[in-house]
């Protein structure tokens, strides 16, 4: 690799560092870093995005600098805004600063933005590069790429199973399958997204607090996605000291009586339909870019068929449970050949206390 390109690497690597720090707190905006150096490229401040309302990684950058920037130099691994929203255009500070050449690793998919970031910056002489760290960029925002592109929230499913492939024993017991090691690490994990979602039956049958157990300022949003609306007088969930509660409910086939038996400080919205797309696109509109299903068999195989689910986070545990009328992590597909059935790509893999960590994308 050419002196010049590892130097630009090295860099723009950092603003990715910078960006994930971010991680669970910006949405719905994306995870954005800022590097910036003077003429003679030394480091003279830097930034990221903290969280959605506050300034931006490029302002917060400029905020920070120790020297003059004229003559320097920008990375960013989001190509800067140049729009008006809570916070004024990135752009436009850029441009008054005196920075000469701006590396970003990919374009913003906000058609507010859609290149007209870089055409600004190019248009006041200012050099622009594109691509440096283009596929961790892309590894790093994609789910808010997902979002902006298709209008619905990047959704992850978790389950633990025994390795045999059951949830639970046939009389429905499930408590534990895996170790407390990986339940601590689920309430870890979720602080990374910004919304977890059960269908009615879960809360029926688990009664689930779904936090991160304090490990996160603002806890995800707990959503209830149910056709019936026949959901428990008591239910963790309706303590929403913590973290709040969104019921969604199909109001062409819930019992709307059952209303007056939910709290008055749980969210509640109605929907025409039961399909895993509206709600996915309902949480969108919320603000959130990530959600975490951790739904039983029935409503995870309607995601999955709904194209709702892009990532899969199992813990396999080295227990057998068996029986024919077993839990099972999903619902019948109905394929009818091996060509028809759902191929993945194990990205991750890892034993974590005694259990197995599995995380892998649809291909």
């Amino acid at each position: 690799m050419h002196l010049d390109n590892f130097v630009h690497k090295k860099w723009m690597m950092r603003t990715l560092r910078l960006a994930s720090l971010g991680k669970g707190y910006t949405s719905p905006n994306p995870l954005v870093g800022a590097v910036i150096l003077d003429k003679n490229g030394k480091l003279i401040s830097e930034g990221f995005h903290q969280k959605s309302g506050m300034p931006h990684a490029e302002a917060m950058a400029f905020n920070n600098l120790k020297d003059d920037p004229s003559g320097g130099t920008l990375y960013v691994n989001l190509e800067p805004c140049c729009h008006v929203g809570k916070t004024p255009p990135c752009v436009d500070r850029i441009i008054s600063s005196g920075i000469k050449k701006v590396f970003i690793s990919i374009k913003d998919p906000d058609l507010r933005v859609a290149g007209k970031g870089i055409r600004l910056l190019e248009n006041a002489g200012i050099e622009v590069n594109l691509g440096l760290c283009e596929k961790e960029a892309l590894e790093l925002n994609k789910s808010f790429i997902h979002k902006n592109l298709n209008g619905y929230t990047y959704g992850v499913l978790k389950w633990a199973m025994s390795l045999d492939g059951r949830l639970g024993l046939k009389n429905g017991k499930s408590k534990w399958i895996t170790t407390e090691k990986s339940r601590s690490l689920v309430h870890k994990l979720r602080a990374d997204f910004d919304a977890i979602i059960i269908g009615g039956n879960t809360l029926r049958k688990d009664n689930p607090i779904l936090t991160t157990r304090g490990l996160k300022e603002t806890e995800p949003l707990r959503v209830v996605f149910t056709r019936t609306l026949d959901l428990p007088l008591k239910a963790k969930l309706w303590n929403t000291e913590s973290a709040k509660t969104l019921i969604v409910y199909n109001s062409s086939t819930a019992n709307e009586g059952n209303l007056s038996r939910i709290p008055k400080n749980v969210i509640i919205e109605k929907t025409s339909s039961d399909d895993p797309r509206i709600l996915a696109k309902i949480l969108a509109e919320k603000g959130c870019n990530k959600v975490l299903w951790e739904c039983g068999p029935e409503l995870a195989t309607s995601a999955v068929k709904a194209g709702c689910i892009q990532e899969f986070i199992t813990f396999l545990a080295p227990k057998i449970i068996g029986g024919k009328n077993g839990m099972n992590p999903f619902s019948d597909f109905d394929f009818e050949s091996m060509s028809d059935v759902i191929n993945l790509n194990f990205q991750e893999i890892k034993t974590f206390s005694k259990d197995i960590y599995l995380k892998s994308y649809i291909i």
